[in-house]
């Protein structure tokens, strides 16, 4: 009976452990944008900066309209200085386009802010993050998958994003994701803690939100800047932000005190023209959970029905005794 509680005690505190957060995240507003977007923009030292042809309306912060070879950005001036984060962007593509639209929009965890160039309206070559919001195929022959399509990009300022590939042969996930033209509000969750990025979304107005994809050893500094950028070509789209929220997630002591400022950004090597994502070491994770619990209650049961028949055969053998 030692034995079994001692075993039980012991599943308790690991199921516990399993379960425990460090702690709950909070939104950072210094990173966050919601309405009324007029007091946000209205003095010199606003933590946001518009960039290009983007404008602030008293609904959206539209990056581009739906009109050919224009360009525009949304920056947060304040560097993110803590290692785990999440942001919660509400955003809407839409256009007059039918069958021909595009190109999409990008966000950003970047080094460098408020830059121009090519890379949906941001420079190549870039330091940090970029998670791509892509609604039209430019390699229509090679491409598996179906768009509008979401990938993740991180770079350390060496590799070049091919707009006639779409950026696949240095992507590190990715997956397809309905997100144009919707009439309910359609949402995209970044995260990333101790090293994982998990992208997620919310496209049907159900408040649920649905792994993308979830890739582990992804390495990001601290001290880069959230940013959002569209360009249009001889495609149009409109590229609306609706609002941002940012959260700083809890971490260990350990992490804390890392100085995470000079890490270079880096990723598993991308397989050029794949699609592929890790998520099942997450689901792992989560399955494990569940074994401990099982194994936990099975352990209570056995504890209990060990109790019940110690008992009765105490009784039995104390009669006996008289």
């Amino acid at each position: 009976m030692k034995f079994i509680g001692s075993i039980s005690l012991l599943l308790i505190i690991l199921v516990g452990y399993t379960y425990e957060d460090e702690s709950d995240p909070y939104e950072d507003r210094e990173h966050s944008l919601v309405r009324p977007y007029p007091s946000v923009f209205s003095t010199s030292n606003s933590y946001w900066h518009l960039h290009g042809f983007s404008l602030a309306t008293d609904r959206y912060i539209r990056l581009t309209s739906d009109t050919q070879s224009k360009y525009g950005g949304l920056w947060n001036m304040i560097p993110v200085t803590y290692a785990d984060w999440e942001m919660h962007v509400h955003f809407h593509v839409h256009g007059e386009g039918k069958g021909f639209f595009g190109d999409g929009f990008a966000i950003w965890y970047a080094r460098d802010p408020k830059l121009d160039g090519p890379v949906f309206g941001y420079t190549d070559y870039f330091y940090g993050l970029a998670i791509i919001m892509d609604t039209y195929a430019n390699d229509h022959e090679r491409q598996k998958h179906i768009y509008p399509y979401i990938s993740a990009i991180v770079n350390n300022g060496t590799l070049h994003y091919n707009h006639d590939r779409d950026g696949t042969d240095i992507s590190i996930a990715g997956c397809e994701s309905s997100f144009r033209g919707r009439a309910t509000d359609t949402l995209v969750a970044i995260r990333y803690e101790n090293n994982r990025l998990t992208v997620s979304t919310d496209v049907d107005g159900k408040n649920i939100w649905v792994v993308c994809f979830s890739i582990d050893n992804v390495h990001l500094p601290t001290n880069y800047y959230l940013g959002f950028t569209a360009a249009t070509g001889q495609l149009s789209d409109n590229h609306d932000i609706v609002s941002v929220r940012t959260f700083q997630l809890g971490a260990s002591e350990q992490r804390r005190l890392e100085d995470r400022k000079n890490i270079m950004p880096a990723a598993p090597a991308a397989k050029p023209g794949s699609t592929e994502n890790d998520t099942s070491k997450g689901s792992s994770w989560s399955v494990l959970k569940i074994f401990l619990l099982v194994v936990f209650v099975i352990l209570i049961c056995l504890g209990a029905i060990g109790s019940i028949w110690y008992m009765r055969n105490y009784n039995h053998r104390s009669k006996r005794f008289y």
